[in-house]
C-alpha cells in the first residue's frame, strides 16, 4: 500500500502496530486510496445479555454493563498500474506486483515464522508453553480524531488482475476489525488508555451537540410522567 505517482496529498487511513511494551511502531500500513464506505457497528451490553439472567429482569432492563461491542468493515483498493509505468522507481512492484503490499497486511494476523518454528522446538523438547508471546498492537486509524486499538477477525483479498509473472496488479482488501475496549484490555495497556481517550473524544463531540425541545417530536411533554 505505498503511495504511488499521481495519489493526491490528503489523509489516508490505515493500520498502524505498536510494540505493546515500548510503544515504538514497528510498522504503518496507509491505504492507497481511502474506502468510500466505512461501516460501524455498536453493539450495547446490557445486564440482561449475560448468560444466566432471565431475560425481562424489570431491575436491569436500564443497566449497561460495559463498552459497546464495535466492529469495523471496510472495502480498500490497491492497483499498481501507474507504478509499473515507472519501474525504475518502484523495483518491488515491477518485480512483484501488489504481492509485498499484501503481505504487510496478511503478516499482521499470522505468527511469525521463526516464533511458530520456535514453538515447536519447544514442544519436541517438552517445553510446556505458559502462554504465546503477545502480538503487536494493531492500532486503526482514520484521521486524528479516531486512533482505536483493534483485532482484525476478518482478511478477505480479491486478486482482479496479473502481470505476466502471475503477481497481481489490482487487488481488492476487505478488512473486519473488531475495536478492543476496556473490557478486552487492561486502562494500564497502551491498547486500553487508547480506547478511553477515543470514548473521551466522543463524549466532547457529544455535548457539543444543540439540543432541541421535545416540539421538535411533535410533543408538549411526556405522556404519563
Amino acid at each position: 500500500m505505498t503511495a504511488f505517482p499521481g495519489t493526491p496529498r490528503l489523509t489516508r487511513g490505515g493500520l498502524v502496530l505498536l510494540d505493546p511494551a515500548t510503544g515504538a511502531v514497528t510498522r504503518v500500513v496507509a491505504f492507497q486510496y481511502n474506502p468510500d464506505t466505512l461501516t460501524r457497528t455498536l453493539e450495547p451490553q446490557g445486564a440482561g445479555d449475560q448468560a444466566g439472567d432471565q431475560a425481562g429482569d424489570r431491575l436491569e432492563a436500564l443497566r449497561l454493563t460495559g463498552p459497546p461491542r464495535e466492529t469495523v468493515r471496510l472495502e480498500a483498493e490497491l492497483d499498481a498500474t501507474e507504478a509499473l509505468e515507472t519501474p525504475e522507481r518502484f523495483a518491488d512492484v515491477a518485480e512483484h506486483g501488489l504481492l509485498p503490499a499484501l503481505a504487510a497486511l496478511e503478516t499482521i494476523v499470522s505468527p511469525s515464522a521463526a516464533a511458530v518454528r520456535a514453538a515447536h522446538a519447544q514442544a519436541d523438547a517438552g517445553i510446556l508453553e505458559i502462554a504465546p508471546v503477545e502480538a503487536p498492537l494493531s492500532l486503526f486509524v482514520w484521521g486524528r480524531g479516531r486512533v482505536l486499538p483493534v483485532r482484525i477477525t476478518e482478511l478477505g483479498v480479491t486478486e482482479e488482475g496479473f502481470d505476466t509473472g502471475l503477481n497481481p496488479i489490482r487487488a481488492r482488501v476487505t478488512l473486519g476489525l473488531r475495536v478492543l475496549s476496556l473490557d478486552d484490555l487492561p486502562a494500564a495497556h497502551r491498547g486500553g488508555a487508547l480506547w478511553l481517550l477515543a470514548q473521551q473524544q466522543k463524549e466532547r463531540l457529544a455535548a457539543g451537540v444543540r439540543g432541541v425541545s421535545l416540539g421538535a417530536l411533535g410533543l408538549t411533554g411526556i405522556p404519563g410522567v
